[in-house]
């Protein structure tokens, strides 16, 4: 089943809104955005989730040593570089998530100079790093599911992450922008409305793969 990753949490309302319809990891932003938090506020609320929530930290460009003291001091999960961090910089943190904004498959070759546990791939806005509200061509990000472990993200919405999911088959799927009210406030219902079209989108992607199976079976024994 494909995960879900709430992003931009900003308050304890919203953490227990995705606890309670199911998230599988929650984004704390540490750069400047309008969903920035402190790491206090960060590490309060990450204290109260339950132990199968996932806590990422999300830092764009930031230097290794303030990186390690922020993770150590919230008890991050997971680190998420959301900015030109090099290959060699990625791979001092095992877990690192490394993000990348697509403007098209000349990104392709660069991504796999990165050898990191898990790629996430958002759409290219000139002078946003993330949360930009809008889509890219997913048939690039379902050549990369194939390779490894592809979060996609990037204009994602109730609307569309059904087919999104059936497109691409990514190991997880990100929203901040496409669940808020306004920058840093979630909608809760777009995060349960989410969440369940995920699940939908998943289920009937599963299904889909398991009928073409059952289909060369049979042709294979006639």
């Amino acid at each position: 089943m494909v995960r879900v990753k709430i992003c931009g949490i900003t308050c304890k309302e919203d953490a227990e809104a995705a606890v309670r319809f199911q998230a599988d990891a929650m984004g704390f932003v540490f750069a400047d955005s309008p969903r920035k938090v402190t790491p206090v506020v960060a590490k309060d609320i990450i204290s109260s989730l339950p132990p199968f929530i996932a806590s990422v930290g999300v830092f764009v460009n930031e230097n290794e040593k303030e990186v390690r003291r922020i993770a150590n001091f919230c008890g991050l999960s997971i680190l998420q570089f959301h900015g030109d961090e090099t290959p060699s910089y990625c791979n001092k943190f095992p877990k690192a998530i490394k993000a990348f904004r697509i403007k098209g498959r000349e990104d392709i070759e660069k991504i796999r100079e990165y050898k990191v546990s898990t790629w996430l791939l958002d759409t290219y806005c000139e002078g946003k790093p993330g949360g930009t509200g809008k889509t890219f061509d997913w048939s690039i990000a379902s050549e990369f599911a194939k390779e490894g472990r592809v979060i996609l993200s990037g204009g994602l919405t109730p609307e569309n992450v059904a087919r999104a999911v059936r497109v691409v088959l990514p190991y997880a799927v990100d929203v901040s922008s496409g669940v808020e009210e306004y920058p840093g406030k979630k909608d809760h219902k777009k995060i349960e409305e989410f969440i369940r079209e995920t699940k939908n989108g998943s289920a009937k992607r599963l299904k889909g793969l398991v009928g073409l199976e059952n289909y060369g079976t049979k042709k294979e024994m006639n």
